[in-house]
């Protein structure tokens, strides 16, 4: 439907889905917290958001001719190279609990940021 193809729509709902992904990589790290030699993972959502926006050509929240459509792609990153505990662990449970918060906000933000989109489409569509 042309309504969600525009690359504003596109991200949102990516991006809902990359921070969903990202919470449940530090889920995992949180319950791995006590494994031995388990290291910790990170999903970068910035970076990946970041790089997409700066090479896109969006026109008018669409994307232009011939362009391809914003494709978030995720990635996930394990720290190999420190080590907080005797066994080899490396998970910080305060600052995965800190992420995990921060995450869930951001979550919520652009959850309500495409609910607004439908209701402003709710709202064009009970005018006409």
């Amino acid at each position: 439907m042309a309504l969600f193809n525009t690359n504003s729509f596109r991200v949102t709902e990516q991006g809902l889905s990359v921070l969903w992904q990202k919470q449940q990589v530090i889920a995992q790290n949180i319950a791995n917290q006590d494994t031995p030699d388990y290291n910790c993972k990170y999903l970068d959502f910035y970076a990946v958001l970041k790089d997409k926006l700066e090479n896109s050509s969006v026109v008018g929240g669409k994307a232009a001719p011939g362009e391809k459509q914003v494709q978030l792609v995720t990635r996930v990153f394990e720290d190999t190279t420190t080590n907080t505990q005797p066994d080899g662990n490396n998970v910080d449970v305060d600052s995965q609990s800190t992420e995990l918060a921060k995450v869930q906000l951001q979550y919520q933000a652009l959850k309500n940021h495409m609910n607004g989109q439908f209701t402003r489409i709710r709202s064009a569509m009970k005018t006409t």
